[in-house]
């Protein structure tokens, strides 16, 4: 479980702390400081998530499919109960080339996330990045019978 003391955790260092363990593939530590009733909106791949076993598992699939994902903190913004980040999500991925060959393409995908938490757990998440960019398909396509907008 997170060291993070989440009765009194200030936004910035919940997001923080849930990118560092989703980093590291600690996924349980990452979904526990989210609140019972929370909302999870990935705007790039048009998904929602709304409990925390379909978090759990979007984000252990985004670990299996992309598994030197690293998500970066650029820049924070907090106000109140409500944090604002611009990070960048590095990773690799092999795609189709010439035939039946495979090349391994880089990703550097920009981003921003909007997050609200009320006492001491995460309420709201959401994700927005070009979606297209992202080449996150196969991640979403695991999910779509899961789409609730």
């Amino acid at each position: 479980m997170s060291e993070l003391g989440t009765a009194t955790a200030a936004p910035d260092k919940m997001v923080l702390t849930v990118m560092s363990h989703v980093n590291e593939g600690n996924i349980e530590d990452a979904v526990a400081l989210f609140a019972d009733e929370f909302s999870f909106k990935d705007y790039g791949i048009r998904l929602e998530f709304n409990t925390k076993d379909r978090l759990a598992e979007f984000l252990a699939r985004a670990r299996q499919l992309y598994p030197d994902m690293l998500l970066r903190i650029d820049t924070i913004y907090v106000s109140g109960d409500g944090a604002l980040t611009e990070s960048t999500l590095q990773t690799t991925f092999l795609e189709p080339f010439l035939g039946n060959s495979k090349r391994l393409v880089p990703i550097s995908l920009h981003g921003a996330s909007v997050v609200r938490a009320e006492h001491g757990r995460i309420t709201s998440w959401s994700d927005y990045y070009d979606g297209l960019i992202s080449r996150r398909i196969a991640l979403a396509s695991y999910f779509t019978e899961w789409v609730e907008y």
